[in-house]
C-alpha cells in the first residue's frame, strides 16, 4: 500500500486536486501519523509506552500491514522533526474528515499522551493547539480527553 517516502513526500506536497484516491490516502494516512508524533515528542522522555500507543492508534485507523506501520511511522517522525507549525497538516485533514473523525482523531491524540500515565503541559499545548487547528469545539475536546483517561485508567 506504503510505496516509498519519497512518494510520500511528493504525495503531500502535491495539490490535492491532481492527487489519485491512493495518494489521497497516504497523505492523510502521513497527516495522522505526524500529529500523533507531535504528541509523542511533546514530552521529552517520552519512552516505549508513548511509541506503543501511537502504532495502535494507527492501526485502528488505517488497514496497514506492520511494515506498512513501521515506514509510516518513520516516514512521520522524519517529517514531524522539519515541523514549523500544525496548518499544513490539519489543513489537509480538515479537507476530508468529517466532525466524528475529528474528534477521534483528537482522542488518540489523548491516548497517546495518557499512555505512560501523566499528562505533561507540551502534551497539552499541543492537543489543544491541534484541536482547535481542527475545529473541535471545546466540548468535544474536553469529551475526548476524557474518554482517552477514563481508557488509560485515570481517575
Amino acid at each position: 500500500m506504503l510505496r516509498t517516502l519519497k512518494d510520500l513526500f511528493d504525495a503531500f506536497t502535491a495539490p490535492t486536486a491532481g492527487q489519485s484516491l491512493a495518494q489521497r490516502e497516504h497523505t492523510h494516512q502521513l497527516a495522522v501519523a505526524v500529529l500523533l508524533v507531535e504528541v509523542m515528542r511533546a514530552e521529552p522522555d517520552a519512552g516505549p509506552a508513548e511509541h506503543a500507543a501511537v502504532l495502535t492508534a494507527l492501526r485502528r485507523k488505517f488497514a496497514l500491514t506492520d511494515d506498512e506501520l513501521a515506514r509510516l511511522l518513520e516516514l512521520a517522525q522524519a517529517e514531524a522533526h522539519r515541523l514549523y507549525d500544525y496548518h499544513r497538516f490539519t489543513s489537509v485533514l480538515n479537507e476530508r474528515f468529517t466532525q466524528p473523525q475529528k474528534i477521534a482523531l483528537v482522542e488518540a491524540l489523548w491516548t497517546v499522551a495518557y499512555a505512560d500515565l501523566q499528562v505533561e503541559a507540551n502534551e497539552n499545548h499541543a492537543i489543544s493547539k491541534i484541536a482547535g487547528l481542527l475545529h473541535v469545539t471545546h466540548g468535544e475536546y474536553i469529551g475526548a480527553k476524557m474518554r482517552a483517561k477514563e481508557a488509560a485508567g485515570q481517575p
